[in-house]
């Protein structure tokens, strides 16, 4: 029998027991929650099976592949370098990356960039999951092609396109990939386990993903933008096998081959929270962190069909707007997650950082009820309402 591990202040000790339950129902295979409130860990807890057949406990280090997660990671990794005054959110791409200019997008700006709204949700080309773990072949065709919308004007997530756009701007002011970027300027200085890909020699140590229910079948044809993402390559179960082979984990995509677990997630954005709330000598200063919370774009997004509301790198959650609200309380909120349920929650007016990483995929991705459980159980402990 699986038995949580970790540690838990009294206080919270129904979200152990609700971990508990989750682990006893099958609910979860293996899982990692923890939370951070003003700068201290209340919760870090781990459990569960690491692999499918029950053979491997999830340990404390153990990573997993949180899918569209990274992406938090990732805008970090862009805030970052607007901290160190290379760009602003506000620069032209084509500022730093000229060829970008091409087909229409010369005024497409970081921020677009970072709000899914640069109209570049996926590759007109015809893309394999090979072809997006080849960072260059991708980013050259993201640089050649014309938006699907205007850019600016409109949300569409940008699901496997997300991350080539910072990490070649990236590249192109320090010389340094995504990858070496990250653990130079922020998880090697935090001490935090994520990494863009996976070292080989973290292999042994990451979990199993296993692959959840296929996505029911669409009642009406797919738009030409939502195809762009769900449909090159297609978006299907048996992809997430690909997620433990050698090229998966060597590839460089910032927009969904992070590995790390919820400790990690929360040590990188409790920095944010901090800097956000005034404190000195974080990773990026409170200027950068209030960045995030600056409105870009708001409505139905093109390719996800709900109403969402994007900042800088996250979504912004807290007005009741979006679908993303459910089970948060009022107020200023930013949060991501990753396709089979894995989740990162930012609550700057009460200094809170939440994260939750697993192996079990549930359908979909955003906020599961899994997540929903976790979090009432958190905020009313804090005496907060949720919405």
């Amino acid at each position: 029998m699986a038995t949580v591990q970790g540690e838990c202040d009294p206080e919270f000790q129904e979200v152990r027991h609700l971990f508990q339950h989750f682990l006893d129902s099958g609910e979860e295979l293996g899982a990692a929650v923890a939370v951070n409130v003003d700068g201290r860990n209340v919760i870090d807890l781990w459990g569960g099976w690491a692999d499918v057949d029950k053979t491997k406990p999830w340990e404390k280090d153990t990573i997993v592949n949180v899918y569209s997660t990274t992406k938090t990671v990732t805008s970090l990794a862009m805030l970052k370098l607007v901290d160190m005054g290379l760009v602003s959110v506000t620069d032209k791409v084509s500022q730093h990356w000229p060829e970008f200019a091409a087909n229409g997008k010369e005024n497409v700006e970081i921020r677009h960039l970072l709000s899914h709204s640069s109209g570049l949700s996926g590759w007109t080309d015809k893309m394999t999951i090979e072809d997006i773990c080849d960072l260059e072949l991708g980013t050259t065709k993201l640089a050649a092609q014309a938006p699907l919308w205007p850019p600016g004007t409109a949300s569409g997530y940008h699901g496997y396109t997300f991350g080539h756009g910072p990490a070649e701007i990236i590249r192109r002011k320090t010389g340094l990939g995504l990858r070496d970027f990250l653990r130079r300027e922020i998880t090697g200085p935090l001490g935090a386990d994520f990494h863009i890909g996976a070292l080989e020699k973290d292999w042994p140590r990451v979990a199993t993903l296993v692959p959840p229910p296929p996505f029911p079948a669409p009642t009406s044809p797919l738009s030409p933008i939502t195809a762009s993402v769900v449909l090159n390559p297609p978006l299907v179960p048996e992809q997430v096998l690909f997620s433990a082979s050698p090229t998966w984990r060597k590839a460089e995509i910032g927009a969904s081959n992070g590995h790390g677990n919820a400790r990690s997630l929360v040590r990188l954005f409790t920095e944010v929270v901090l800097a956000e709330k005034g404190d000195a000598d974080r990773i990026i200063s409170k200027q950068t962190a209030d960045l995030i919370l600056d409105e870009q774009v708001r409505g139905n997004d093109l390719v996800l069909g709900g109403p969402i509301c994007f900042g800088n790198g996250f979504a912004l959650v807290g007005d009741g707007f979006g679908w993303l609200d459910s089970g948060l309380p009022k107020g200023r909120l930013a949060s991501w997650n990753g396709y089979g349920g894995s989740e990162m929650i930012m609550d700057f007016d009460r200094h809170l950082t939440f994260a939750y990483t697993m192996n079990k995929m549930k359908i979909g991705s955003a906020h599961t009820e899994v997540v929903r459980a976790y979090l009432a159980a958190i905020y009313k402990t804090l005496g907060v309402e949720v919405q």
